[in-house]
């Protein structure tokens, strides 16, 4: 590229930089200062932390800091290489067969994040013959994924099993070989659940196969943690999830299945193929996590019971909530602007929480998405609840 082809590209980017500042939807980083918990050191201060994936407050655990310093003891820093040439630990088959154990599936296979995992588990399942219906707010990686296969795409409305119906019989009647219904098990911006025991009477009506992505939800939700099917009480063919929220909350996805299914992806999942093996100190800490999780009922019910007590008071408050009873709680603003004023006034008063905005929610539907932990204390929760309110009557929300 010439000097001016470059200079005119670089001023198209930061036009659209510039653009994206003037609408109010930049986001900021801001910089944890030591380990993730349910309080954090943020530039010199000391923040309530209401807004990390860190349902079972289990980021900071001892216990997964001494497992994952063991495994990097005994297996080095890394593998240095993909699975299938040298990169495959013992330790990587024993967390892939204690997933599969502990979500009653044949077998598991690990990738670098569930990203990658979404993104691998459609292509070289599904071919142009095949369809994929996708509830419409699936998780971004879920869209990517499905983008990336030949598959044909059907959308139903969240929630809405008529659509889901209506979309499966238009699949079939376009002669759709295989169908896959593809659903979040728990919508992350919003903190809903998807109706599983619907959708499985529906897949079984049609033919059609369930996926269901459970970040949301593995660790903390249904029998021992083990997701929204567990909750929903049926069975689902496969299941996506991470290493990187309830379970320790570092990084490393899976998909679980049937052995076919997996035996498949590890020949064909491009992001399988062609990124490095999870390191062994990730490997070693999750395979202790799920040891922590599968006893873990006492903080799955502080968990349930902060999240309830959290609701009620910002309804007491005059916030206006989207319903639910997942530790998600998101607080209804509207306005991105109003999202991020509300998010620093929030700051000012030592809570640390994240705007949301576009395009990460449609527009219209800015939000503070408030997310409990099983550490936190009635003592944390009021100090929130009063820093809310406060800052709620400070931009003009109260």
């Amino acid at each position: 590229m010439t000097d001016s082809g470059r200079a005119a590209f670089l001023d198209h980017l930061g036009g659209m930089l510039a653009g994206i500042r003037a609408e109010g939807l930049w986001k900021d980083e801001r910089a944890i200062e030591g380990a993730q918990g349910a309080w954090v050191q943020m530039d010199g201060r000391r923040m309530l932390n209401l807004c990390a994936n860190n349902y079972l407050g289990l980021a900071d655990d001892p216990r997964l800091v001494a497992a994952a310093s063991a495994a990097m003891e005994a297996a080095g820093y890394g593998m240095a290489s993909v699975r299938f040439i040298c990169g495959t630990h013992q330790m990587h088959r024993a967390l892939e067969a204690r997933l599969a154990d502990f979500l009653g599936m044949d077998d598991a296979i690990l990738f670098a994040a569930c990203f990658d995992a979404n993104g691998a588990v459609f292509e070289p399942l599904l071919g142009p013959e095949d369809a994929v219906v996708s509830d419409s707010l699936n998780h971004a990686s879920i869209i990517d994924g499905i983008r990336l296969s030949k598959a044909r795409r059907f959308r139903y409305a969240t929630g809405d099993m008529a659509d889901l119906e209506a979309q499966l019989r238009q699949a079939r009647a376009e002669g759709a070989r295989h169908m896959l219904i593809a659903t979040d098990g728990v919508f992350s911006m919003d903190g809903t659940f998807a109706p599983l025991a619907q959708i499985r009477r529906l897949a079984d009506a049609h033919g059609a196969l369930v996926m269901v992505d459970d970040c949301h939800a593995t660790g903390f939700v249904g029998a021992q943690g083990r997701g929204t099917p567990s909750r929903a009480g049926v069975a689902v063919d496969i299941l996506t999830g991470t290493l990187g929220k309830a379970l320790g909350g570092a990084l490393g996805g899976y998909v679980a299945g049937p052995q076919p299914v997996i035996d498949l992806l590890r020949q064909r999942a491009r992001p399988y193929l062609f990124s490095n093996a999870l390191p062994p100190a990730v490997v070693g800490a999750g395979l202790a996590a799920l040891d922590i999780v599968e006893g873990a009922d006492d903080l799955r019910a502080q968990l349930s019971d902060n999240a309830a007590y959290w609701r009620a008071g910002l309804q007491a408050a005059g916030f206006r909530l989207l319903p639910g009873e997942h530790p998600i709680v998101p607080v209804m603003l509207g306005d991105a602007v109003l999202a991020q004023r509300m998010a620093a006034a929030l700051a000012e008063r030592g809570v640390h929480v994240a705007g949301f905005f576009f395009p990460v929610v449609p527009k219209g539907q800015a939000r503070i998405r408030t997310q409990m932990n099983a550490r936190l204390t009635r003592e944390d929760l009021d100090f929130g609840l009063a820093a809310f309110a406060e800052a709620g009557k400070a931009v003009g929300v109260l």
